[in-house]
C-alpha cells in the first residue's frame, strides 16, 4: 500500500504519518529525513545533494526523485511507503507516478490535511530543530527532556 499525506508546514504530516506508517507497517518517507540520511551516509546522490545544501540552494527535484524511487525499490518499501509532503509539485507527481508504475505499484491514497491559518501559525511559532541533530521538536506538544537541549 503506497499513500501520500500533503498540507501545509504545521498541519501535522509528519506526526501522523509516523502514527499510521508504523501502525500499517509502511516505510515513513520524508524527504526532508532521506535527504539527512544520503547526506550523512556520502551516498552518491547524497553527495550530490549535499552540494545544493552547501550552497543554501534547493536539491533539484530530479534528484530528490531519484532518491525517492531508489528508496521505492528497496527492501524496506516491500510493504509500502507513506510519503510524508512529498510530491510537493506537479513535475513531483508525475515521476512519482513513473517511478510507482515502473515497480508495478500505485497509489492508494492521497490525504490532505487542511488546518486553520491562526492554528498554523501556533504552531510554527512553538517548533524548533536541534542544531546539531536537525530533529524537530515543539515546545509545548513534544519538548525535548531537559529544555534547551536535544533527546537525540
Amino acid at each position: 500500500m503506497d499513500l501520500v499525506f500533503l498540507g501545509p508546514p504545521g498541519a501535522g504530516k509528519g506526526t501522523q504519518a509516523k502514527r499510521v506508517a508504523s501502525r500499517l507497517g509502511l516505510l515513513h518517507l520524508s524527504t526532508g529525513d532521506l535527504l539527512r540520511e544520503a547526506v550523512s551516509a556520502e551516498t552518491a546522490l547524497g553527495v550530490e545533494a549535499r552540494s545544493y545544501m552547501d550552497q543554501g540552494r534547493l536539491v533539484p527535484d530530479t534528484l530528490v526523485d531519484r532518491m525517492v524511487e531508489e528508496k521505492l525499490a528497496g527492501p524496506a518499501a516491500a510493504k509500502g511507503v507513506l510519503f510524508d509532503g512529498y510530491p510537493r509539485n506537479l513535475a513531483q507527481a508525475q515521476a512519482l507516478d513513473q517511478a510507482l508504475g515502473r515497480l508495478g505499484r500505485r497509489l492508494e491514497a492521497v490525504l490532505l490535511l487542511e488546518v486553520p491559518d491562526a492554528d498554523l501559525e501556533a504552531r510554527l511559532a512553538a517548533r524548533r530543530s536541534c542544531p546539531t541533530c536537525k530533529a524537530m521538536f515543539h515546545v509545548t506538544a513534544n519538548p525535548p527532556k531537559q529544555a534547551g537541549k536535544c533527546d537525540g
